[in-house]
């Protein structure tokens, strides 16, 4: 399973993205994906994760302006974040981990991860 995730930009505080996380050799609807952002010289941070039956718990900081989504159909999850800030200025991360048995919860860990977009967000 290997996973892409794209989207990410420049944008001044107050805009919008939507990144895309692409998972290929597998299906997705099987599978949780979780977004993580690792900014510079912090902890990588969870952001939010999506079940296989649609649950989406967000972290406190990113709540009521980042959406998590999937399109099983294209393989593909989303990260619709708006309102951006500075402080969301990281990498932003995707992964994926099988967990249709549980499908009302995420997992602790995953298994596979994307590579990163970049998102920067001016003041």
């Amino acid at each position: 399973v290997q996973l892409q995730a794209s989207g990410g930009g420049l944008v001044q505080a107050g805009g919008s993205l939507r990144l895309s996380c692409v998972v290929y050799g597998s299906t997705l609807d099987d599978h949780a994906i979780g977004w993580f952002r690792q900014a510079p010289g912090k902890e990588r941070e969870w952001v939010s994760c999506i079940s296989t039956g649609g649950s989406t718990p967000y972290a406190n900081s990113v709540e009521g302006r980042f959406t998590i989504s999937r399109d099983n159909a294209q393989h593909t999850a989303y990260l619709q974040i708006d309102g951006l800030k500075p402080e969301d200025t990281a990498v932003y991360y995707c992964a994926a981990e099988r967990y249709s048995r549980y499908p009302r919860s995420c997992p602790r860990s995953y298994s596979f991860w994307g590579r990163g977009t970049q998102v920067t967000v001016s003041s």
